[in-house]
């Protein structure tokens, strides 16, 4: 696995006032490559709670053992919980999270609007076509090694150092039903991706972009990040620009709750 021992792959939350932000992290990863954007939210006043998606955090062979509807399901208990805790919540997610936001808003209400990151719609691995077949010959494929611009970025992870090949053929089937219900995604929209990231097809910030039913959407292209932009060079516009977008869309409860 490559995670620094520091590193803990448990689900956290950030108690603050009545915004909520849900943050989903990526494929193989976990809790942790969320926290530097939590931190930014958190001490400007919000709620934000991350979820660690099951078979994360814990053994190749347990995600193996997942199907897509387990992580969408966790994900939704999670929403439905920050609701319970807070007035107005919105939902963001890295790569796979990305996804599974994109699902979540989709086929729910009340979401003030939604933040995707690196959105893994449109991948670029060509061995991703032969995943039906090679999931039943080897349960792991290696991993290439991350690609970062900040070298500390590796220091913020906890995350697998390999691919289990029946979790990953998951990830590929989710792909077809996000991208069918996205002209019901409606809500307030901000897309973040990089053109340096190179797991994900340059198009596949757009592809979302064009075909979700979102009419106040934005998407911001860095250029100095890789896949996992929450942690890498980029980090603080990323966390900014997340924030920015939540004060615009909920800003009257948002300056209450700074007051506090």
């Amino acid at each position: 696995m490559t995670q620094p021992s520091s590193v803990k792959p448990s689900p956290f939350l950030l108690e603050g006032g009545s915004i909520g932000v849900l943050l989903i992290h990526g494929f193989t990863g976990s809790p942790p490559e969320m926290r530097p954007v939590g931190d930014y939210l958190n001490q400007r006043g919000l709620t934000v709670s991350v979820p660690c998606l099951p078979g994360h955090g814990t053994t190749l062979e347990d995600l193996n053992r997942q199907r897509w509807t387990d992580w969408t399901g966790r994900a939704a208990k999670a929403l439905v919980e920050l609701k319970q805790r807070c007035e107005t919540v919105v939902v963001g997610g890295l790569s796979l999270g990305a996804l599974i936001s994109l699902y979540l808003v989709a086929n729910t209400t009340d979401v003030a609007g939604a933040i995707i990151y690196s959105p893994a719609i449109m991948l670029t691995d060509p061995g991703r076509h032969f995943l039906p077949i090679l999931k039943y010959l080897i349960r792991q494929v290696s991993k290439p090694e991350d690609y970062f611009t900040d070298p500390q970025a590796k220091s913020r992870l906890w995350s697998y150092d390999a691919y289990p090949t029946a979790a990953s053929h998951e990830v590929m089937k989710f792909i077809q039903p996000v991208k069918q219900c996205l002209p019901q995604v409606t809500c307030p929209l901000l897309i973040i991706h990089s053109t340096a990231d190179p797991t994900l097809h340059p198009d596949s910030a757009r592809y979302v972009y064009e075909r979700v039913g979102s009419t106040d959407k934005n998407i911001i292209t860095l250029h100095n990040s890789g896949h996992v932009l929450n942690v890498d060079s980029e980090w603080e516009r990323v966390a900014e620009e997340t924030y920015q977008f939540i004060l615009k869309h909920v800003s009257a409860p948002l300056k209450n709750d700074q007051k506090k």
